[in-house]
């Protein structure tokens, strides 16, 4: 078993070791050759989103196992877990006046397991939180997505106030895994559960992006038009590439690595090389 373990040991070392550049153009080859991939298997755009969504509760549930068996969460970012609240309650009240279908239910869900989260770091696991690692101001993020849900929002037909809360959660949801991110790098090693999480996370984002491209270029542009004039539908492309796998930073693009590396290599710790 080991012999099937190391070349892929040795492929996330190798990696691991190539400069940042290289680490990004792999990570985009290999993200548009998945993208082809889902193009002809996926012919329901609509299950890429569910699958999205199974895939961060995927990522929430090895929290909650996480917090249960090992009664710590040190290492996670109660910040992060914040944001991810937030952001799912803004799309589950625009999703209730504005669709209400299945994504309804799917946020329902989500949110009620990130709020056990919050609550378990807050309270019950508090003497194991690191709060001096957790160092990101939300402000950092809140305010500029209030602010440019302000000035780029959908132009559509549903009330301002309604497209205005669209917007926020969108630009939300696109950089709410920083403060884990700052979390990991300031700790500077990763334990397993904290990696399958962060790896959950970069494929939901990805089956996101996947779900949101797909419609594009299968609409001819028509999606765009419909998304309405200005900025937005430009803002809408960004939100899509930002991952916790594209996010120019050396610490996102080594999650997958860690994770990979977390899963095959034979100690419980990866120590991260800033």
């Amino acid at each position: 078993m080991r012999v099937q373990q190391r070349p892929i040991r040795a492929l996330s070392m190798w990696v691991r070791r190539q400069p940042p550049k290289v680490k990004a153009f792999l990570g985009v080859i290999s993200g548009m050759a998945t993208l082809v991939l889902l193009r002809f298997i996926v012919h329901d755009h609509d299950n890429l989103f569910v699958a999205a969504e199974a895939v961060h509760s995927i990522g929430i549930s090895v929290l909650i196992y996480k917090l249960i068996k090992e009664k710590t969460c040190a290492g996670l970012s109660l910040k992060s877990q914040e944001l991810t609240a937030i952001f799912l309650a803004v799309r589950l009240y625009c999703s209730f006046v504005m669709e209400y279908d299945i994504h309804t239910l799917l946020d329902l869900a989500t949110l009620a397991t990130t709020l056990w989260v919050i609550y378990m770091i807050r309270f019950k696991l508090k003497s194991s939180y690191m709060e001096d690692k957790d160092n990101f101001a939300l402000y950092y993020v809140l305010v500029p997505c209030a602010a440019l849900a302000l000035f780029i929002h959908p132009s559509t037909s549903h009330n301002l106030v309604n497209r205005i809360f669209w917007a926020f959660c969108v630009y939300l949801e696109a950089v709410s895994v920083l403060p884990q991110l700052r979390v990991m790098q300031n700790t500077k090693i990763v334990e397993p559960f904290t990696a399958h999480y962060v790896f959950a996370l970069g494929v939901a984002r990805f089956l996101s992006c996947a779900h949101w491209v797909l419609q594009v270029l299968d609409s001819r542009g028509h999606l765009l038009v419909a998304l309405g004039y200005g900025l937005w539908p430009s803002m809408c492309l960004w939100r899509a590439a930002c991952s916790p796998s594209s996010l120019r930073s050396s610490i996102s693009e080594d999650s997958v690595l860690l994770w990979s590396m977390s899963l095959f290599a034979e100690k419980s710790i990866t120590r991260l090389k800033m």
